[in-house]
């Protein structure tokens, strides 16, 4: 019964990632006003979602916090080396068709073992009780919707279609499914590995947002887009906080 409540549980959550489908019938200048505003939506989203949720949950887990904040930094390190390698192959890869802006495919990475970390904790929770499992599962889902509508902006922006940014989101959110199936088949010692990912998660995010995000909302210059944009980050940190009064 565990089983069946868990797998359900994390289709549900990777489907929340199929949101962007909405944008299907959208003109691709109202597409382009509309990724500009998620932008700064998904920037708020990345912090918010780092501080206020992700580190918080790891701390808990670390006695020595240098040793937590030990992890932050290694995510940030990955994610530096991941970014450079991206634009070394870019570079280098001069027959290359179509080329997609490194930040997506950054953001699916990190995004992914958001993800897998969020099956994990449900499998885990359908381990304890199922009520315990529906609840955490209400908690994700609550958490993973503004989320997911920000990823599928930050892959427009970097350069993937509409059908693309769908599919990899998707396949993206899907690893939440081996998430459960791996804390369903190793019991506690999933909780183990999800407090080592946690903060290694959380520097991807801070990484992402600040290194590629902020850059690229500091490229607009008008006084009342400018203003639009920090109402948007605002917006993506305030959900993330609005989020902890609903857990």
């Amino acid at each position: 019964m565990e089983w069946l409540y868990s797998i359900g549980s994390v289709v549900l959550v990777s489907l929340l990632s199929l949101v962007g489908v909405v944008t299907l019938s959208m003109s691709e200048t109202r597409l382009k006003r509309m990724v500009f505003v998620l932008v700064g939506l998904a920037t708020g989203a990345l912090f918010g979602d780092a501080f206020i949720h992700l580190l918080p949950e790891a701390f808990e887990t670390f006695a020595n916090k240098v040793t937590g904040m030990a992890f932050v930094l290694v995510g940030i390190f990955v994610f530096f080396i991941l970014e450079k390698f991206l634009l070394w192959r870019h570079v280098h890869v001069v027959d290359c068709e179509e080329t997609v802006h490194q930040v997506g495919v950054m953001n699916l990475v990190a995004d992914g073992l958001h993800n897998l970390i969020d099956g994990m904790l449900i499998g885990a929770s359908y381990l304890v009780d199922i009520k315990i499992g529906v609840a955490t599962t209400l908690a994700v889902v609550l958490h993973e919707l503004p989320q997911e509508i920000g990823d599928f902006a930050i892959l427009l922006h970097g350069g993937f279609s509409r059908s693309r940014a769908l599919l990899f989101n998707f396949l993206s959110a899907s690893l939440a499914i081996i998430g459960a199936v791996i804390a369903m088949l190793i019991g506690a010692r999933a909780a183990s590995f999800s407090s080592f990912m946690l903060p290694i998660t959380a520097g991807g995010f801070i990484y992402i947002a600040g290194s590629d995000l902020v850059p690229e909302l500091h490229k607009e210059c008008d006084p009342a887009r400018s203003l639009l944009q920090f109402l948007a980050l605002s917006v993506g940190v305030g959900l993330m906080l609005l989020l902890l009064l609903l857990e």
